[in-house]
């Protein structure tokens, strides 16, 4: 691997951050919290380290698929380190574990968060919060393609390192094209549901803060409460549609704008995403009725709906205590964790084009029991899948359960109970946000053990990058020439 490449794009990103954290600053001024020396200083580190690397780290080679999932893993870690430095010098957040925690989460679009007291933090503080889903949701590296051009040189390598789903779709020929399309419809998206929630009654600030979450499928609120505070079926309704439109492939969005309506209509994960929402959320509603939670219909499909749109979409906001609904109700929840939202989304999990092509391939092999001369290929739509993209997606799956089984047994060593500790690990490596138990949706992870949120931070990188990003580091053969 070509370190001297790796070290110098790093540091073309650090260079980037150090840009982003002065977005802040406006904040800070308007609303005079106090805060802007830290971001100020926050930028100034940045930008000395990124421009040490880029400078003394030069290299004419080209980038191969090896420094793209070392670039993409370590600088994410790297705008972890670096974006918890306001937390730490304004002393909102005085230990470094816990201000990489809430950074790592920011940047991995996982909301769960350590903070107890969220409305106390200097308004500054909770737009960078917001403003760390936003960049992270369609990806940092992605937007690096659009802006930088040096970062054009085997540009594809970083796309596919870093957009989730099982195949990265280009829709351009040329790689910073695709990224500047894909961010054109995430701005587009940001900006339509801003001004929705300010029709709602939102100040512009939170409207801004709210929509970089709910695009970013983030979760990150700037009240204690999150969405509930503000007790709007209004509201409750402009985020529960935007999180269902962050859990669609963007691709899908860009196709819609350029009027390909059959496009849509045809795309098959797009449809079984849809009838998962629908059914899941027709049976939480029969439970939630038939155990009296809520006493009216529209209250009970109000709720309802945001939940599971929440959880399957890994946004994790809240609008009510989902660990007080019927124990079917929370298994159906949980199942939703797993899942996550559709293949190039900014949505978490599994990815419904996984689980939907795990459930296809063993129709075909119970078919071919049955007919073992039969020739029965496994399609997605109409398209036959490579039988590599097969593999990928069992390897994937056999990864994301035998993960999930190590971190739930260490965070079992931490001291956690069963519930708690399996429903932190399954929320931050699916970036959800809230678990259950002393996790759960009107709970944080301050509590959490040091050793725990350790093993968190790593599920979230692991869970943002899609496992195969970052396991790949491991191996001793990756760093060989």
């Amino acid at each position: 691997m070509n370190l001297i490449l790796t070290l110098r794009i790093l540091g073309a990103l650090l260079i980037y951050l150090s840009g982003t954290l002065l977005a802040p600053l406006p904040f800070s001024i308007y609303y005079s919290d106090g805060v802007w020396l830290s971001f100020l200083l926050s930028a100034l580190i940045c930008f000395s380290v990124g421009g040490l690397l880029f400078r003394c780290c030069r290299s004419d080679k080209e980038l191969s698929v090896r420094e793209g999932f070392a670039v993409v893993t370590f600088g994410w870690t790297f705008f972890a380190l670096f974006g918890a430095l306001p937390y730490l010098l304004s002393g909102a957040i005085p230990s470094p574990l816990d201000a990489i925690f809430e950074t790592m989460s920011g940047f991995t679009t996982t909301g769960s968060t350590i903070l107890t007291e969220i409305e106390s933090l200097p308004q500054s503080l909770l737009f960078w919060r917001a403003l760390t889903h936003w960049l992270g949701g369609m990806g940092i590296i992605v937007l690096s393609l659009a802006i930088l051009p040096m970062l054009g040189v085997g540009g594809m390598q970083l796309f596919k390192a870093e957009v989730p789903g099982p195949t990265a779709d280009r829709l351009r020929p040329r790689i910073q094209d695709t990224a500047k399309l894909l961010w054109g419809v995430y701005l587009l998206l940001t900006a339509l549901e801003t001004l929705l929630l300010m029709l709602g009654g939102m100040s512009f600030f939170d409207a801004v803060c709210h929509s970089f979450a709910t695009l970013a499928t983030g979760g990150f609120s700037t009240r204690n409460a999150s969405v509930a505070a503000y007790d709007s079926a209004y509201i409750d309704g402009v985020i529960t549609i935007f999180m269902i439109l962050a859990g669609v492939n963007f691709t899908l969005h860009f196709q819609l704008l350029r009027g390909r309506l059959n496009e849509v209509h045809r795309n098959e994960e797009f449809r079984c995403y849809l009838g998962i929402i629908f059914f899941t959320t027709l049976i939480i509603m029969l439970f939630n009725w038939s155990g009296e939670t809520y006493q009216s219909l529209g209250e009970n499909l109000r709720f309802s709906t945001f939940q599971v749109a929440s959880i399957i979409t890994t946004t994790g906001f809240g609008t009510a205590d989902y660990e007080t609904w019927p124990v079917l109700a929370q298994y159906l929840l949980v199942m939703l964790m797993f899942i996550g939202g559709c293949a190039g989304s900014t949505g978490g999990g599994m990815k419904v084009a996984r689980i939907l092509l795990l459930f296809k391939h063993a129709q075909v092999q119970l078919f071919r029991l049955i007919h073992p001369r039969a020739i029965r290929l496994v399609k997605l739509g109409n398209r036959p899948v490579d039988k590599e993209v097969l593999q990928s997606i069992l390897g994937f799956f056999a990864l994301f359960i035998g993960v999930f089984v190590l971190a739930s047994l260490l965070m079992a060593a931490s001291g956690m109970d069963l519930i708690s500790g399996g429903a932190a690990v399954v929320a931050c490596l699916a970036n959800i946000g809230p678990g259950l138990g002393t996790v759960g949706p009107v709970d944080n992870f301050a509590a959490v053990p040091a050793f725990g949120k350790s093993v968190l931070i790593f599920c979230m990188l692991m869970g943002r990058l899609e496992l195969f990003t970052v396991l790949v580091l491991f191996f001793p053969s990756f760093w060989r020439k």
